[in-house]
């Protein structure tokens, strides 16, 4: 995949590095900083003693060489600049700026182009996801989740949370290797953000309340596979733009191949359960995200009417 040297995605939320990973459960700015005893008047005001307490506390920091009066000022302490927090449009720095991280954000740009022009052809306006990158674990309004539960998108706040580690599994224990079978799953993701704005999420996560659990499963692999029919149609006009190289289609069949249902159940013990399915069959995955690719069209995703 021909990606280096193209825009990258400012739509980044950075939690590696932090215990928890950020989210519910702590401030929704993600503030930390000293918390300062209030006592005295109810008032909520310091008493005599608390601020000679602090006063002997300011200057035996300060004859420690470290000047509060300096930091606060700086906001470090209390302030907006810890925690995962990342203001719109302000590039990660430090660790985030590796390689895999500019990859990643080049390829959520790359979806940005695609489904930007797609909304605004129907006179529509794409609202565009955020990404979070974690590492361990994290939470999200959609639940807690960890480098086990792969990639996801969560629609109550229409985010994709993603751990790096994913691709080194995908590639070492699920044998898709290649920079466009990652390409692959960042699209499939951001492909269930553009259902989330049409409405296919809200409307099956409604029906989903009142079906039994062969039906739910039933319905969710026609949502997973218009997703990854979405996903090539996004390949489709990265293709058009110069990114694909020799051999990238054949690794993102071959990542659908490796995740489809029937294909981990075997995996992991041997046999398979029809009722079980959620995302598709190996078959089913190569062939919508192909249905994607080959038309280009949204209007050939439709995976709720006949057959899939």
């Amino acid at each position: 995949m021909e990606w280096k040297g193209r825009r990258q995605s400012d739509n980044i939320e950075d939690r590696r590095g932090q215990s928890g990973g950020g989210g519910l459960g702590r401030n929704p700015f993600g503030r930390s900083g000293i918390q300062i005893p209030m006592g005295g008047r109810r008032g909520g005001g310091l008493s005599f003693g608390t601020i000679i307490f602090l006063v002997v506390i300011y200057f035996i920091l300060k004859a420690m060489g470290i000047d509060m009066l300096q930091v606060l000022g700086e906001g470090n302490v209390g302030g907006s600049g810890s925690g995962y927090e990342q203001q719109i449009g302000e590039r990660p720095s430090g660790a985030s700026n590796d390689e895999m991280t500019a990859f990643v954000r080049t390829v959520l740009a790359e979806t940005e182009t695609t489904w930007n022009a797609v909304f605004s052809a129907s006179g529509e306006t794409y609202r565009e996801p955020f990404l979070v990158f974690f590492d361990g674990g994290t939470t999200s309004p959609c639940g807690q989740a960890s480098s086990a539960t792969g990639p996801f998108y969560c629609p109550a706040d229409s985010k994709v949370y993603l751990d790096t580690a994913f691709f080194r599994e995908l590639e070492q224990n699920f044998d898709a290797a290649g920079d466009f079978a990652q390409a692959y799953v960042i699209a499939h993701e951001v492909g269930h953000h553009v259902q989330n704005l049409t409405g296919v999420l809200p409307e099956f996560n409604r029906q989903r309340r009142s079906l039994g659990e062969r039906e739910a499963n039933q319905m969710s692999v026609r949502v997973e596979l218009q997703a990854d029919c979405y996903a090539g149609i996004w390949a489709k006009t990265a293709d058009k733009r110069g990114l694909l190289s020799d051999g990238d289609i054949e690794e993102a069949l071959n990542a659908a191949q490796q995740i489809g249902d029937d294909t981990l159940q075997k995996r992991s013990q041997g046999y398979v359960v029809p009722d079980a399915f959620n995302h598709g069959t190996s078959a089913q995955r190569m062939k919508w995200f192909k249905r994607g690719f080959d038309s280009g069209t949204v209007g050939a995703c439709d995976t709720f009417s006949g057959a899939i």
